[in-house]
């Protein structure tokens, strides 16, 4: 792929908007970042705060740990922390400099305002807006369609900025993602100039990979990796599961490291990511080799969930264990024909995994994820493979591509609502 085609530029421009660092989960982030940013247009400290949010943002925010904080959960939490100690121009590391005064800050303002969440009146999936008011005065910062998209910027009654011209998958902010397809990824990655992606990737691998050790090293949440490493020993395949699992484990919990992420989610990053780290390294390849092969497992998460959106009833390490897999396939020397029957054969066995919400048991689900990748990678050099007409299965990777879209989209709507009503407990 020639640099003076569109394509090329599309898919480097795709690659900078998505693989951004983020400090902790990127929902309860985005609500730091828009009280941050809401905070800052008011002027001053809030007396009370109203945050709506469309129900798939309560979802992935109600059981995950906010760092920086001490170990609070839930959107108030994330609220506070933004409004009382973060630094809007950081976007989604907006927290990551909060320290223990910082910390006092949060628990006071927790305990002494008045804090309300609700859900928002939306046909967005994902949709975000924090109130702040003091006195009479209020400033309100709306997100909308994805975790830094601000939409709408208030002060009192008076618009500041606005910007509402985009949706979940043809937008103005971002590049169309539509352009992605597995042929063309695979020719960008052969072809790209290393030079052009050698600083987003070098940062992908140093962030991921040291928030995947400190999850090995550390006690946190249910060590997914230390019993997968325990239990069936340091193998290979077994490692590039358990590292995964490991950042997984860590980010879930509170740890205060830097996650570079993919398709707006660190876990989606990480296990995009780590199996074929860890694969590369096995094998003693060079950086130029893992660099591709990066580009390669990214960009086939990224174009599985253009389909489904960025929140859904499906499990998004689902696209990115499978994007792992076609990573690694790469690795081994795999092109086209080898890549797509890896993607197929991993998306007939995991695509029933639903997201109930960013917690500890997101680390397991990973970990099944890239075993899938994995197991369709080494089905493929069995000369094994799924076929079409074998349940949603369909002749050609991109057709079956689309029927996962289709399913995590459409089908799983109702799916959502009503994982969505069990958690609530309503």
């Amino acid at each position: 792929m020639e640099k003076t085609d569109k394509r090329y530029r599309a898919y480097l421009n795709i690659l900078g908007e998505e693989l951004v660092p983020a400090m902790g989960c990127t929902e309860p982030i985005a609500v730091a970042y828009a009280a941050a940013r809401a905070t800052a247009v008011l002027g001053s400290q809030p007396e009370r705060v109203l945050i709506e949010a469309s129900e798939n943002i309560i979802k992935n925010v109600k059981s995950v740990v906010v760092p920086n904080t001490g170990g609070l959960r839930g959107i108030a939490a994330a609220a506070a922390a933004g409004i009382t100690a973060g630094e809007p121009d950081k976007i989604l590391e907006v927290i990551s400099c909060v320290d223990d005064a910082g910390r006092k800050k949060i628990a006071v303002f927790l305990d002494t305002r008045q804090i309300t969440v609700s859900k928002i009146d939306t046909r967005l999936i994902f949709d975000l807006a924090v109130t702040v008011y003091s006195g009479d005065a209020s400033a309100m910062v709306q997100i909308s369609h994805f975790h830094t998209n601000i939409v709408l910027i208030k002060k009192d009654e008076d618009i500041i900025y606005r910007n509402q011209d985009c949706d979940e998958i043809n937008t103005t902010v971002l590049t169309d993602r539509s352009i992605l397809n597995v042929k063309d990824i695979l020719e960008f990655a052969a072809s790209v100039s290393v030079q052009d992606v050698a600083v987003l990737l070098e940062q992908l691998i140093a962030c991921n990979t040291k928030i995947a050790e400190q999850g090995l090293k550390g006690d946190w949440g249910a060590n997914i990796g230390s019993v997968l490493l325990d239990t069936w020993g340091d193998d290979i395949k077994v490692r590039a599961k358990a590292m995964a699992a490991a950042g997984s484990d860590a980010r879930m919990s509170g740890c205060e490291l830097p996650v570079v992420i993919v398709s707006g989610s660190g876990n989606q990053g990480i296990a995009a990511s780590v199996p074929v780290i860890v694969y590369a390294r096995h094998m003693g390849l060079d950086k130029e080799t893992l660099h591709r092969a990066l580009v390669v497992s990214t960009l086939v998460t990224i174009h599985q969930k253009t389909g489904i959106g960025r929140l859904s009833a499906y499990c998004g390490a689902v696209s990115a264990g499978v994007g792992a897999g076609a990573g690694i396939a790469w690795l081994h020397g795999g092109r086209f024909r080898e890549v797509a029957h890896t993607i197929v054969n991993a998306l007939a066995m995991v695509s029933g995994i639903i997201c109930d919400g960013a917690k500890p048991s997101c680390a397991a689900k990973i970990a099944v994820s890239v075993e899938a990748g994995l197991l369709g990678f080494y089905m493929f050099q069995k000369g094994q493979q799924f076929y079409g007409g074998d349940g949603i299965v369909t002749k050609g990777v991109e057709n079956t591509i689309a029927n996962i879209g289709r399913l995590g989209k459409q089908g799983m709507r109702e799916t959502d609502k009503e994982i969505i009503r069990i958690m609530l407990g309503e």
